[in-house]
């Protein structure tokens, strides 16, 4: 089938009172293209990421508009959309986009990916594909963040490789789609936590472990914040721990690291990712005065992966 893709320029600061008339008349599923309400999300969120998709930001550069897409044999939906367009004096571009098999096709942006010397981490539909003797770490990679792919992950993964142990016992605070925890249980370890504080991560680590064959009592998954909830800081503050990892981003490991101490034991290792080059001295800082020693650095592109223990 062919569709049309509809799209409605705006002027600033009208892109949402157009999108809630669209909605309102039953054209639900919009994209929206806004330059400005992406700059404003940016700084209303900054302490939750210390970069952003540059090629994504220079792409909504002058952007005012919102896309809708329509069955090009919809006569009815397109007679609809046409009379709403003269009655709100929208200017509307349409362009025909030809049939696609739009459920595979998304597909292709996820081929498996070998890390380090023994993991692969791989969507779920190529688990039959022959990786060798590698460990292969299985994903949902459309649900949530953490697919193996960027610099972060990777090089707590391949930290991974070297400390985890088998029958160890790991920990993973912001878990997101629980691929280090899985990846900890296939490198052997006898149980991994994921901790996130959204609620929805808890169901989609579970949904990935279960892909690979993890649940309870190895595979744990839990919601909340530690910093702030007594009793989760307790339950896992009183559990001995090998390997504690944390892959966020500078301003979160900041903000925990007066807490880390409590999860860890003389012999545990911390291995932390998501640190831009520009703000390790800041992330170190923050562990030293917690009495958590860096003894290891890491680095890939701009971003670095630091290993380190209580001192």
């Amino acid at each position: 089938m062919a569709w049309l893709e509809l799209t409605v320029h705006t002027a600033p600061g009208q892109t949402e009172d157009t999108a809630a008339q669209l909605t309102a008349a039953g054209f639900s599923d919009l994209v929206i293209e806004d330059e400005a309400q992406f700059e404003d999300f940016l700084q209303e969120n900054r302490a939750c990421w210390d970069y952003i998709d540059e090629e994504l930001q220079e792409k909504l550069k002058g952007l005012c508009q919102i896309k809708l897409y329509i069955e090009d044999t919809d006569e009815n939906g397109l007679a609809r959309f046409d009379a709403l367009a003269d009655k709100l004096c929208l200017s509307v571009t349409r362009s025909l986009m030809q049939e696609e098999n739009w459920e595979e096709s998304w597909k292709e942006n996820y081929p498996a990916v070998e890390i380090g010397e023994k993991l692969v981490v791989l969507p779920y539909w190529l688990v039959v594909e022959d990786h060798g003797s590698r460990l292969q770490v299985i994903l949902d990679p459309g649900l949530t963040f953490g697919t193996g792919t960027h610099p972060s992950t990777q090089m707590v993964l391949r930290a991974m490789e070297k400390q985890v142990k088998p029958g160890s016992r790991c920990l993973d605070l912001g878990s997101g789609s629980g691929i280090l925890s899985i990846a900890a249980l296939r490198l052997g370890a006898k149980e991994a936590t994921g901790v996130d504080i959204d609620p929805k991560a808890e169901d989609i680590a579970r949904e990935n472990a279960a892909y690979n064959q993890f649940a309870s009592p190895a595979f744990t998954a839990l919601t909340g914040n530690v910093t702030t909830d007594k009793n989760l800081m307790q339950r896992l503050s009183t559990e001995s721990w090998d390997t504690v990892l944390v892959n966020i981003v500078a301003d979160v490991i900041i903000c925990l690291a007066p807490t880390l101490p409590a999860f860890l034991k003389p012999h545990t290792r911390l291995i932390c990712s998501g640190i831009l080059d520009s703000r390790l001295r800041d992330v170190v800082s923050a562990l030293n005065a917690a009495g958590i020693t860096v003894t290891q650095t890491f680095a890939q592109e701009d971003w670095r992966c630091i290993l380190a223990k209580k001192e």
